[in-house]
């Protein structure tokens, strides 16, 4: 899921958030936002759901089935 990782990096730079910051607003740690960002992980749909939410998008969006 390189395109995920592509976004949530942009959206969250886009917002002026650090990982740190946003795995704090997730109730997450900084190492899985690092992991997804660098494509070693990916989130579970449960998650990519909740990261939508957050920022206001689709989890299509998120998934690069639409811009």
């Amino acid at each position: 899921m390189k395109i995920f990782a592509e976004r949530l990096k942009e959206l969250r730079i886009e917002k002026g958030l650090t990982q740190n910051q946003l795995a704090k607003n997730l109730g997450l740690t900084h190492t899985a936002i690092n992991l997804w960002e660098s494509k070693k992980r990916v989130p579970n749909f449960d998650m990519v759901i909740l990261i939508a939410q957050y920022f206001g998008v689709s989890t299509d969006y998120l998934a690069g089935l639409e811009d």
